[in-house]
């Protein structure tokens, strides 16, 4: 999914030759940076295990080494990738820091203290969700990174983003129909109140939730917000500023429904016992709502406004 910008291929030799030659006079380098990766992992994770009440807010809650590593890499890669990049090709300053701010929000909101908050108030889950779901994907895809992540990324995943089954799945979710059911159908399904209850309680389940919604969010906006015209991106402007657009009402009515409930539809706040006790369960639901209904919205008009500018640029370059 990350190789939808392919340049010819006498280009994309001298490209892939040159990485190769960067690769292979990168090895020592690389052992330190993965290896750092590594040990401090470790220490977070000993420090979260064994001495979880003495850590401070901006350390994780519940260390998870798939986040980390997703994090880290992530950033490793995308910071060699510029290296790699010849200056007159390279990501501006704006969409750099466009990356490194989406990265570090969705490291905020899963690896340190906030994530005791989002498992203690429903609004804060809210918050966490929508900065997972849309927020830091939103900031993800303005930054046009994945080229360079692929760039600074290894060989096998270089070559695993391009493998035929690979290519399939990702052609199959970004259809404009499966894209909006996923988007929309993934906020929907997590907040029905047995399933919620559910995924509250299970750790697996409640992993599986919050990759959903961080994955599924970076494969909507990066569809909707991508600044090449039709082909090769995989739609055309007006289908990304319908898909903008559309996303969005459903997401107001979500937030309506809850904010106006006058009954505890997510009882697993109170049975875990909320963090602020003198905020109510239904006044819990009505800010959450709001987070739903407000934030969401503001994103698929920003979404929209950044489709037209997309569009314009793309017809004054013609």
């Amino acid at each position: 999914m990350f190789l939808a910008l392919r340049p010819p291929i006498n280009q994309k030799t001298v490209a892939t030759m040159t990485i190769q030659k960067l690769e292979a006079n990168s090895l020592p380098s690389d052992t330190l940076a993965y290896g750092g990766i590594a040990l401090l992992g470790a220490v977070l994770w000993a420090l979260t295990t064994y001495i979880p009440a003495q850590i401070p807010a901006i350390l994780p809650y519940e260390f998870s080494w798939l986040i980390y590593l997703a994090v880290t890499l992530s950033g490793l890669w995308f910071a060699r990738g510029l290296r790699r990049t010849a200056p007159g090709d390279r990501a501006s300053r704006l969409r750099q820091a466009a990356f490194w701010t989406g990265l570090v929000l969705l490291w905020g909101v899963t690896q340190t203290g906030f994530e005791y908050l989002a498992q203690r108030m429903f609004f804060t889950n809210r918050l966490q969700h929508v900065a997972m779901h849309h927020v830091g994907p939103v900031l993800l895809a303005l930054s046009a990174g994945a080229p360079v992540l692929l760039a600074g990324a290894p060989e096998w995943l270089r070559a695993l983003c391009a493998s035929r089954l690979v290519m399939l799945v990702y052609r199959t979710i970004q259809q404009p129909v499966i894209a909006v059911i996923l988007f929309v159908g993934l906020f929907w399904f997590w907040l029905i109140p047995p399933v919620h209850f559910a995924a509250m309680l299970d750790p697996v389940l409640y992993q599986v939730m919050n990759w959903s919604m961080a994955v599924d969010g970076i494969l909507f906006w990066a569809l909707v917000l991508d600044t090449r015209p039709a082909p090769p991106a995989r739609l055309r402007f007006g289908w990304r500023a319908a898909l903008a657009v559309g996303v969005m009402f459903p997401q107001i009515v979500l937030g309506a429904l809850i904010s106006f409930a006058t009954v505890d539809l997510f009882p697993y706040y109170a049975f875990c016992g909320r963090y602020f006790p003198s905020i109510s369960a239904v006044t819990d639901q009505q800010i959450g709502g709001i987070v739903i209904w407000i934030p969401p919205a503001m994103m698929s008009v920003l979404g929209l406004l950044v489709v037209v500018r997309n569009m314009r640029a793309a017809d004054a370059d013609l």
